[in-house]
């Protein structure tokens, strides 16, 4: 069972037209078995955190910060070896719009037989490949077929497979649920549970709260590349401290009230060469004049927020 620390990691791109702060000073951990949540709306840096993470930035780099599982850390560690005893092996990832990462000239069964071949896998390969098929409740056949001959939610069950072939200790899974009717989505969620049991750790990147509150023990908030709040899932939903965690969870609809949904005015951040100060300030209901200053990080019962509210 490893634990994973990520400290003040910071992820820009470069562009013709300056630097994008895509990621910035973002600091969280997660121990063995347990699984962190994180939401935000789109462009806030939830993917590229996890690119980040597995090291496949395109057009990115990170900046500063230090990322350490169970003590090592990954960001200094040499391509190769990071490729050779890291990736997929003790750290995978769903990939975002992962119904188009599959190779369309290659059968299933390939592909995965590229990744076994690729990690010099030495035990029964057909047997691991059956293993990964199951756990999200596909057959054999599928091994012998085209990624045209699947159905979209087949195509992401087969890439959920694929990060799971090796059984790392650490799957980052970013939207793995989007093409998925409810009843998929359920099996998909109990098989992160019983991993979860063997010791494996997630960092489930979702726009769905109600699907991270029952994965997840922790649950981080993102705007404008930052981790604004985090904290014990319970005291997230339940307890909110930043005014954009108030507004975002005000904006889902709930069966049993009669309080309509409140959508969030303006517009997110621009991320090219931000000023200082909160991201959230033109949005902001509360904002204040030291709002212009980066706002300080401020410990709550099981996490911290960044908010002057809570200086």
């Amino acid at each position: 069972m490893q634990s994973l620390l990520v400290e003040g990691l910071t992820t820009h791109y470069v562009t013709e037209k300056g630097s994008v702060h895509a990621v910035q000073d973002v600091t969280f951990s997660i121990d063995g078995g347990k699984s962190v949540g994180i939401a935000g709306e789109s462009a806030c840096g939830k993917s590229t955190l996890g690119l980040s993470l597995m090291r496949t930035l395109q057009g990115g780099k990170v900046v500063s910060g230090r990322v350490l599982l169970d003590g090592k850390s990954i960001l200094d560690i040499p391509d190769g070896e990071f490729n050779k005893q890291y990736r997929w092996k003790k750290i995978s990832m769903i990939f975002q719009g992962a119904m188009n990462s599959l190779d369309p000239v290659y059968m299933v069964g390939q592909q995965f037989l590229d990744i076994l071949k690729q990690h010099n896998y030495a035990q029964n390969r057909d047997d691991a490949m059956n293993w990964a098929l199951r756990s999200v409740g596909l057959n054999q056949d599928v091994l012998k077929k085209y990624p045209h001959e699947l159905s979209g939610g087949m195509k992401q069950r087969v890439v959920i497979a694929m990060a799971l072939l090796l059984r790392p200790d650490l799957v980052i899974a970013d939207e793995p649920t989007t093409a998925l009717d409810v009843l998929v989505q359920s099996q998909i969620l109990n098989l992160f549970k019983d991993l979860k049991k063997q010791g494996v750790s997630f960092i489930l990147i979702s726009h769905d709260l109600a699907t991270l509150s029952e994965v997840c023990e922790k649950i981080g908030i993102m705007y404008g590349g930052r981790m604004v709040e985090f904290g014990d899932a319970k005291d997230v939903l339940e307890s909110p401290k930043h005014p954009y965690t108030q507004a975002l969870l005000k904006s889902i609809p709930k069966l049993k009230s009669e309080e309509k949904p409140a959508y969030i005015p303006g517009s997110p951040p621009s991320l090219l060469d931000p000023a200082p100060g909160c991201r959230f300030i033109d949005r902001c209901p509360q904002a204040m004049d030291k709002c212009q200053k980066n706002p300080t990080r401020t410990k709550t019962e099981s996490g911290y927020v960044e908010c002057f509210l809570y200086e």
